[in-house]
């Protein structure tokens, strides 16, 4: 099973249910070998079955502990492999329900639902907030057993024990999808690691193909931390940036480009470089730069400041230009009258 597992994970995602059903009977009936001569119950009940019979009952219990089918379900199949994923049982959504926050439980509550949905609450928990719900039970399958569910519409998981999870791994079997990875968190805060994960989603590229990559709420911490309170971003800006209102579009996008390169090189030709500039013309800058905030610049908290402000404004541009884009999609779809999800494009602080 771990093998198969693993063949099917490291494949494309749209080529898990052909491997699975080019490799599934075979496996299943290795695994009804290994149990009739190693088990002498199960021989004496595999023989009253029927060698072809046994195989297929193998096979669709292999089915549910991949997260294909339910037990329920599986009675009701016929013999033809059938794949399509199935809700999630009622005590994995009401446990998922409890951890995410969405539903308020007391502690023994929580203990107990937990035995009924048969997954154990773990020591600590990563979310990933997911653009698209195909193929999630085959993901939670492939990262141990991960717990399924959906917050405002947005389709989640719950991976246990992230410590055991490699990034490499994530982004294996994230690879070619739209997808966030929240920061592990303990399972008391799971709630935190969704909040940010469907964040950063709605930040990041919205569209899947062969080349797009999950983005990690542990790449973009400042950005997050930056964007959780616009009013306050802009209180920022407005406190530290004031002395460029009197310029020019043009003069001051200029300027605040350059002293946050500075800021953050610690230099003229550090600052250069990032720009793609003659240091002469970031020395030329900075020298503006000074008459318009004077000796405040020496100041290592006002430094500090400046450069929040400056990421702030940025990254709040990078936002608004996301809602218009989107905004212009969603109205061209509705005209259309086409079924077509809303892209999400806007890149921010670099994803």
């Amino acid at each position: 099973m771990c093998d198969l597992l693993t063949r099917i994970w490291s494949r494309p995602r749209g080529e898990w249910t052909r491997v699975l059903k080019k490799e599934l009977p075979a496996l299943a009936g290795k695994v009804t070998e290994e149990l009739r001569s190693g088990f002498p119950a199960f021989s004496a009940l595999l023989a009253e079955m029927g060698a072809e019979e046994a195989r297929w009952a193998v096979e669709q219990a292999m089915l549910v502990a991949l997260g294909y089918q339910d037990t329920a379900e599986r009675a009701r199949r016929s013999k033809d492999l059938v794949v399509t994923p199935l809700p999630v049982a009622p005590a994995r959504r009401e446990l998922f329900a409890a951890l995410s926050g969405t539903k308020d439980v007391s502690e023994v509550a929580l203990c107990e639902v937990a035995r009924c949905a048969g997954w154990p609450v773990p020591s600590f928990v990563q979310a990933i907030a997911l653009a698209s719900p195909a193929e999630a039970p085959q993901l939670a399958a492939a990262l141990g057993d991960a717990l399924i569910g959906t917050v405002d519409g947005d389709t989640c998981l719950l991976v246990p024990d992230p410590g055991t999870q490699t990034r490499a791994r994530l982004e294996a079997a994230l690879k070619g999808r739209a997808a966030a990875v929240g920061h592990a968190v303990p399972a008391g805060d799971t709630a935190s690691s969704l909040r940010w994960a469907r964040t950063l989603l709605a930040l990041s590229p919205g569209r899947g193909g062969p080349d797009t990559r999950p983005a990690f709420v542990d790449d973009h911490l400042s950005a997050l931390l930056l964007l959780q309170d616009e009013s306050l971003a802009r209180a920022l800006s407005s406190r530290w940036l004031s002395p460029l209102e009197d310029l020019t579009p043009r003069q001051s996008e200029r300027l605040e480009v350059t002293l946050l390169a500075w800021l953050e090189g610690g230099g003229a030709p550090e600052a250069a470089k990032v720009l793609q500039v003659h240091p002469q013309t970031v020395r030329y800058r900075l020298r503006q730069i000074e008459k318009l905030f004077g000796p405040a610049l020496r100041d290592p908290r006002t430094r500090f400041e400046l450069e929040m402000a400056l990421r702030s404004r940025r990254l709040m541009a990078h936002v608004r230009r996301y809602r218009s884009r989107a905004g212009r999609r969603a109205r061209a779809v509705a005209s259309t009258i086409r079924p077509l999800g809303m892209a999400r494009e806007a890149r921010v602080n670099g994803l």
